[in-house]
């Protein structure tokens, strides 16, 4: 007999210390997320009046995107001040109402922090450029020009060009990863360090549950400025797009040096003295990145989670899901892992796999049920669960400087950081009664909240059905994984939890496949999750892009 589930409409995934362990967290970029004030940009007011909303959903934390005072040349991934919110999105009582009423509602709050680079307008380089000798002199990645005045190293910059920018103040080179107005700090500095865990600490003492950070493999850089060396030339890298001749070192001496570890673990401890708070690395590293967030996440005294670039590409298909899972269950044994389709750095997956699938509502729930059931916490990026899909926007509406300098090749992040969309018929989609930053794209207006809130049928509907679901199987938020073999497109794995257990079972082929159900499991189905997959003498059928989930005996 089929056994529906029964759907915990109310209280968190947990209360205790590992609340994080197989949490579902939602990514709101503030610039897009909701305006209050009629400017055209988002805010921390606008985001608090829709938290019901991503309450409603069925997730457990709400990542925040930077906030902080910025002069905006990367949109806020360019801190001039750390513990202040800039006044286009309000003020730091905002943030703090903001944060009681996640609380109120159930949601653990986590914010971006920029660690590895600050804007060229902080007072902390403002100090160091002046000369040689003041106390921030060595704050920051100064190096004296080559005999005949070139940059130290051949490192490049992830936004195009090298990563050194003359000075004139000092007649040296500086470091920046990214923009020129980005220099980097300079984590051999305990000095650096010993500030950037103290400003932590303010948004720790404001009540944050846990952190998000930004490029967690930059911190350090090589203390011997060597170069890096090429790829193949047949070879591009996957740090960047093959327009960016960032893609064409291998990148081993400008990133992810030994030296982070040690930080990481001061981090750590910094969290451990605040129970209950966690943080999630970002990992940009190449064909490195498994190794790298296995590194990072292992032995407890790290960071809790990282997350790589791994599924934000174009990989797909049975063979890719299951091999990158594997590899980092091999990998990171004591290690855990937070995956993701989609975030503000990279084209909405609704887009990325188009051409994979004749239906795109479809595929856009089996994506949605398939990352929720992988071992592992995952981020959901504002506007995910509604299918949005990437903004196809024209030279003249760019803003993102990456964007702007390798168009049209490369065009940027600007498509996926389009304004959120919440009610069809409004101007502007609800988001703002000003013209926004950027368009809001008319195919938006149809996939509103306005329209798919409380439709069974909705792609909405959906993640919210699977999200409440999977709150209520332990098996699924935190157990272990074993993947069964399979034939075709089709992904199979048991999650497990004491003496729980539940089959899960994926067509990733937009044509119907079956699945044989090993026999000695006792497996009986789920309904209710909005599959049509059937089980039928041992054999799991499947319509196109179809899912099955069966509780084991």
């Amino acid at each position: 007999m089929n056994k529906p589930f029964a759907a915990p409409l109310t209280a968190p995934l947990t209360s205790d210390a590992a609340w994080w362990r197989g949490a579902v967290i939602y990514q709101i970029y503030p610039r897009s997320f909701q305006d209050s004030n009629g400017d055209g940009i988002g805010d921390l007011p606008g985001i608090t009046s829709r938290l019901g909303y991503v309450a409603d959903l069925g997730v457990d934390a709400i990542w925040l995107s930077p906030f902080f005072t910025s002069p905006m040349k990367d949109f806020g991934y360019d801190v001039s001040n750390y513990r202040d919110v800039d006044p286009i999105f309000g003020t730091l009582k905002d943030f703090d109402d903001l944060v009681a009423e996640a609380h109120r509602l159930g949601l653990k709050v986590m914010i971006d922090q920029v660690l590895s680079h600050t804007s060229d307008q902080h007072p902390w380089f403002a100090e160091s450029r002046k000369d040689k000798t003041n106390p921030k002199a060595d704050w920051f990645v100064w190096a004296d020009a080559r005999p005949d005045g070139t940059a130290p190293t051949n490192w490049l910059s992830v936004f195009g060009g090298p990563a050194w920018e003359w000075d004139s103040r000092r007649c040296q080179y500086y470091l920046h990863n990214f923009l020129a107005s980005q220099p980097d700090l300079n984590f051999h500095n305990e000095e650096v360090q010993a500030a950037l865990l103290d400003d932590v600490r303010f948004w720790l003492e404001r009540g944050v549950d846990g952190f998000r950070l930004d490029t967690v493999n930059y911190y350090f850089h090589d203390r011997e400025l060597r170069s890096n060396p090429p790829l193949d030339r047949e070879q591009t890298g996957n740090d960047a797009p093959a327009v960016n001749p960032y893609g064409r070192q291998q990148h081993i001496y400008d990133k992810t040096q030994p030296e982070n570890i040690g930080f990481l673990v001061k981090f750590r401890a910094l969290l451990d003295e605040y129970p209950g708070t966690t943080a999630v690395g970002e990992v940009g590293d190449g064909d490195r990145s498994l190794d790298t967030m296995a590194a990072y996440t292992s032995g407890g005294d790290k960071l809790h989670m990282c997350y790589t670039f791994d599924f934000l590409g174009s990989g797909y298909g049975r063979d890719f899901f299951r091999g990158t899972l594997e590899t980092f269950e091999t990998k990171a044994q004591s290690g855990w892992p937070c995956w993701a389709w989609s975030n503000h750095d990279v084209i909405r997956h609704a887009t990325r796999f188009a051409d994979r699938t004749s239906d795109p509502a479809r595929m856009a729930k089996l994506l949605g049920s398939l990352l929720l059931s992988f071992r592992g916490s995952a981020c959901l990026y504002q506007g995910e669960e509604l299918g949005l899909t990437e903004a196809d926007l024209a030279y003249e509406d760019l803003v993102d400087p990456y964007g702007i300098r390798f168009w049209p090749e490369f065009k940027g992040r600007d498509g996926c950081r389009t304004p959120m969309v919440w009610e069809s018929g409004a101007p502007y989609g609800g988001f703002s009664t000003a013209k926004p930053w950027l368009p809001v794209p008319q195919d938006h207006l149809a996939r509103a909240p306005s329209v798919q809130v409380g439709d069974s049928a909705s792609i909405h509907a959906h993640y919210r059905r699977f999200l409440h679901f999977r709150r209520g199987e332990p098996a699924l938020f935190s157990g272990e994984i074993e993947f069964l073999e399979s034939e075709g497109d089709v992904l199979a794995f048991l999650r497990k939890s004491g003496n729980e257990a539940i089959l899960c079972v994926f067509n990733l082929d937009p044509e119907p496949a079956a699945f044989a159900v090993p026999p000695h499991l006792s497996v009986t189905s789920i309904d209710g999750l909005g599959f049509t997959a059937t089980l039928t003498g041992g054999v799991v059928n499947l319509g196109p892009e179809d899912a099955f989930y069966g509780r084991v005996a």
